[in-house]
C-alpha cells in the first residue's frame, strides 16, 4: 500500500470520540509491517469508569494525561499487550484503543509472529493479536507516534467505507456507551456486535 503523510499532533489534540472515529481507514505502521485500522474504541476522562484514567494520574496512566499523539501500551490478562493512542489536549485524559487491523504490508513477518493464525483476517483481529503481529510491546509505551518507527499515516488513496458504532467490548463499567467504531462489513474486525449506521458517532456521550 502506498502511504501518505504521518498524522500530525493536531489530529490527536481533539475530542477522543472524534479521534477514534477518524482513525478508521488510517494506517498503523511499525517497521516493515502496516495495517489499516478497522476498529477502535474511545476511552474518556471524567466519569468513564472503564478508562484507566478514571483512577487519576499514576505512574501507569501518566502518559494518558500527557501530550497527545503518544502511545499508551498496557499488559492485560497476564499475556496480552494493548495499544492505545493518546487524545485530547495535554492535561485532559483520553485515549483510543486500537482493536483491529487489516494487514496491508509485512504479512510474512506477521505470520512468523502469529504462527497459529491461519488466515490474513486472523492476524490482527483483536487488540492483543495486532500488537503481536505488529511487534508492539510495552517498550513502546510513551512513544511519540508522530515520528519514528511507530506511526499512523494517511493512506495515499483513501477508500470509501461506512462506519458502524456499538458499545465497547469486554468491559464491566459503562458497558452500554456507544464508543466502539468499526468499518462496517469488514471481515478483519474483532468478534463483537455490529451496528447498521454511524449516527452515534456524532452524538455527545457523557463527556
Amino acid at each position: 500500500m502506498r502511504l501518505g503523510p504521518v498524522l500530525p499532533r493536531s489530529f490527536y489534540e481533539r475530542r477522543t470520540i472524534e479521534v477514534a472515529r477518524d482513525l478508521l481507514g488510517k494506517v498503523l505502521v511499525h517497521g516493515p509491517c502496516a495495517g489499516l485500522i478497522v476498529e477502535a474504541e474511545a476511552y474518556l476522562g471524567g466519569d468513564d469508569l472503564a478508562a484507566h484514567s478514571a483512577r487519576g494520574i499514576t505512574p501507569r496512566t501518566r502518559v494518558i494525561f500527557g501530550p497527545p499523539g503518544h502511545a499508551y501500551v498496557y499488559f492485560i490478562y497476564g499475556m496480552y499487550e494493548c495499544l492505545n493512542l493518546v487524545a485530547e489536549p495535554e492535561g485532559r485524559p483520553g485515549c483510543v484503543l486500537i482493536r483491529a487491523l487489516e494487514p496491508v504490508a509485512g504479512l510474512d513477518l506477521m505470520r512468523q509472529r502469529r504462527p497459529k493464525a491461519r488466515r490474513p483476517r486472523d492476524l490482527a483481529s483483536g487488540p492483543g493479536k495486532l500488537t503481536q503481529a505488529m511487534g508492539i510491546t510495552r517498550a513502546h509505551n510513551g512513544r511519540d507516534v508522530t515520528r519514528g518507527e511507530l506511526t499512523v499515516r494517511e493512506p495515499l488513496e483513501p477508500g470509501n467505507f461506512a462506519v458502524a458504532v456499538t458499545p465497547r467490548v469486554g468491559i464491566r463499567h459503562c458497558a452500554d456507551w456507544p464508543l466502539r467504531f468499526i468499518v462496517a462489513g469488514s471481515p478483519f474486525v474483532s468478534p463483537g456486535p455490529s451496528a447498521p449506521d454511524s449516527q452515534a458517532a456524532h452524538q455527545p456521550v457523557r463527556g
